[in-house]
């Protein structure tokens, strides 16, 4: 059978970005909680210091001594396509790459004081040259934000909060900063996602690999098309009950869900801003101490808005019409819940309340599953 997934395969001459700031493909969220800590004089060696016991040396240790280290002589295509995503995002020291025996699909960017790319098995059969193009792209990424620090001190806390779970009230401090960061580790895993993208430079082959994610390696069982309408399903389908029961299915993990990684990735794929980077024109890394944290605050907002302005879910529409002066939020939420049509007498004065259609409408929507346990060498 003729294989036509690779049709339009680009070109190994592929786009470079010298000298680009990970703030150009970062995501809004993403990217102030990370200017905001950057500007903090001195919070990185605090940090550190605080997190002195972090077993990195351990960790580092064991992947040297019980994975398989990528280099021109062991998995020469991974060292090629790792060294070809540093030059294409101008990082100037290639991060250390392990291929470790793991049948699970999975990847993670981890480290203190320098970043290390570990890949398993499960995910180097899975997915074919391009699509592990854009994982090895997406580790790439999260190295020049700067996210394997903190990715590192998550890592750690999950682990302790479960060897500490015995202790009243001690797990629960625990967990409200595992909560915390893991809100920052889920739009962390979008901005890498991006730069998978900038890197492979192949949106079908990230489409393809985030279904395989999903899915397992049955492409010919599976479709673009319909794969992104699960996503849309999944936004804007059901009433404020399974909106509150996405937020606590999400809660708990440290990866957004995989449809909704695909179909913001798609989003940002068609954006002016994304073709603007592709056309050269992005932020400078040289530029980064000059950055506003006022400002990446403001495009922070103002993002959270246009998702609650033209969001499908309920519980987002219903936030949006009580922010746009619609008025009895008890009668909405009644009615939300209850499913009931409003307005079918007893003179409510609703006027049919909850089945007013929203005005505003419109559609916005470590590479792993995000069902998977967390443990050492399960982030990515």
């Amino acid at each position: 059978m003729t294989d036509h997934s690779h049709e339009s395969v680009p070109s190994r001459q592929r786009r470079r970005y010298p000298g680009i700031s990970s703030r150009a493909y970062e995501h809004p969220a993403d990217r102030s909680a990370l200017v905001a800590l950057r500007k903090l004089s001195g919070f990185d060696t605090v940090f550190k210091a605080l997190s002195g016991l972090l077993p990195e040396r351990s960790l580092r240790l064991l992947f040297l001594s019980d994975s398989v280290r990528v280099s021109d002589a062991q998995f020469a295509h991974l060292n090629d396509m790792l060294r070809d995503a540093c030059y294409i995002l101008d990082l100037e020291k290639v991060p250390p790459m392990y291929v470790n025996q793991d049948p699970r699909p999975n990847a993670m960017c981890i480290g203190l004081d320098e970043p290390i790319i570990v890949v398993t098995t499960g995910l180097v059969e899975l997915l074919d040259e391009e699509e592990m193009r854009a994982v090895v792209g997406h580790e790439v990424g999260h190295a020049l934000s700067g996210h394997a620090v903190y990715r590192t001190i998550l890592l750690f806390l999950t682990n302790l909060a479960l060897k500490v779970a015995w202790i009243p009230l001690g797990n629960v401090a625990i967990m409200a900063i595992v909560t915390a960061l893991r809100e920052w580790f889920r739009k962390s895993e979008l901005s890498a996602d991006r730069a998978g993208l900038l890197v492979g430079q192949d949106i079908k082959a990230s489409m393809r690999g985030l279904m395989k994610i999903a899915g397992g390696n049955h492409l010919h069982e599976m479709n673009v098309d319909a794969f992104l309408a699960q996503a849309e399903e999944y936004e804007k389908g059901g009433d404020l009950r399974d909106s509150v029961l996405k937020i606590l299915n999400v809660l708990p993990r440290s990866h957004p869900f995989t449809t909704v990684r695909a179909a913001e990735l798609k989003k940002w794929s068609e954006t002016r801003d994304y073709q603007r980077i592709v056309d050269g024109h992005y932020p400078r890394r040289d530029e980064d101490k000059d950055t506003s944290v006022t400002d990446s605050f403001r495009e922070s907002a103002a993002h959270y808005a246009d998702t609650v302005r033209t969001s499908k879910d309920p519980l987002m529409k219903l936030v949006g019409d009580i922010a746009g002066g619609a008025g009895d939020l008890g009668g909405k939420l009644r009615d939300k819940f209850t499913g009931a049509a409003g307005g079918s007498g007893g003179g409510s004065g609703r006027g049919g309340g909850a089945t007013t259609k929203d005005a505003t409408g419109g559609s916005d929507g470590m590479w792993r599953r995000a069902d998977q346990e967390e443990g050492p060498g399960a982030e990515s």
